[in-house]
């Protein structure tokens, strides 16, 4: 079983910026696709970016591309946050995916965090 704890999370104006970070307990995730997904108030669930086992493949969402980065190491995987918009703000989750495929759908990852609140005032 692993257990996922994500941080970092608050309040910050426009262009501002945060990192995320996501802890995972129980097991080491070196070995699994990890991703960052994003729910807004009255929203689906929406894909952010994930990086692949290895750390050698990252993909964003196109509305984030250029703003955020994804990152990870043997003790953690991070969201560095920059040039923040109102439109980011919604609450983030860390999701693991064991099965090593790169994906962009929620369903696919298999161990989620309980998510951290992102505010961006404008």
């Amino acid at each position: 079983q692993v257990q996922l704890v994500e941080s970092g999370g608050g309040l910050v104006q426009a262009g501002g910026s945060l990192r995320l970070s996501c802890a995972a307990s129980g097991r080491t995730f070196s070995n699994y696709v990890m991703g960052w997904f994003r729910q807004a108030s009255g929203k689906e669930r929406e894909f952010v970016a994930t990086i692949s086992w290895s750390g050698g493949t990252t993909y964003y969402a196109d509305s984030v591309k250029g703003r955020f980065t994804i990152s990870k190491d043997t003790r953690a995987v991070y969201l560095q946050m920059n040039s923040l918009k109102p439109e980011d703000t919604a609450v983030y989750y860390c999701a693991a995916e064991t099965g090593r495929k790169i994906t962009t759908i929620p369903s696919a990852y298999d161990y989620w965090g309980q998510g951290t609140q992102v505010t961006v005032s404008s």
